[in-house]
């Protein structure tokens, strides 16, 4: 049962960040320096370059840290399926089968799961940015009340779904 629980929840996590990951690779296509694609009209409000770039960092960063936890977790999947016994006249499968070690699988998981929490946090930053390139920067004076109602849904809701994963990811680590 409990490795059927395991290999539901590596499923998951391959299956948020994959859908994550389309979506940064969205970000990325999208191109911040086309002057058509703002609705930004006072210049003052436009922000300089290094939001531009801080916006791909933060989508690299993302990506990265969603394909480390996918991998992680696909790797697990692996080790559980091979760990599985099979039939005994099935001598080929049962050479490769060996005891995967609980603790390890634990520990796998707990570190996909941080690997997505950070991508999503990178993630978060990565909008915040675009939102400042789209509708102008925080710290305009005319034009920031748009910005400032788009990202604080942002800002309140990513890190309380957060919270709540992080604490599912731990008390699973800690308890089971």
């Amino acid at each position: 049962m409990t490795t059927s629980i395991h290999i539901t929840a590596l499923d998951g996590i391959v299956n948020v960040n994959s859908l994550f990951t389309f979506a940064v690779f969205v970000g990325l296509a999208w191109n911040p320096r086309d002057p058509n694609n703002s609705l930004i009209s006072d210049q003052i409000c436009t922000p300089n370059p290094h939001v531009m770039e801080d916006m791909i960092a933060f989508h690299i960063y993302s990506f990265s840290s969603f394909l480390f936890s996918s991998i992680v977790a696909l790797g697990l999947k692996q080790a559980i399926r091979l760990s599985r016994t099979t039939s005994p006249s099935d001598s080929i499968v049962s050479t490769f089968l060996g005891h995967v070690n609980k603790g390890l699988v634990r520990v796998g998981m707990l570190v996909s799961g941080v690997g997505s929490a950070i991508g999503c946090v990178f993630l978060m930053l990565a909008l915040i940015n675009v939102v400042q390139i789209k509708l102008g920067t925080l710290s305009c004076e005319t034009g920031s009340g748009h910005s400032v109602a788009a990202i604080v849904p942002l800002v309140i809701l990513v890190p309380i779904a957060l919270l709540i994963y992080v604490s599912i990811v731990l008390y699973a680590f800690l308890i089971r």
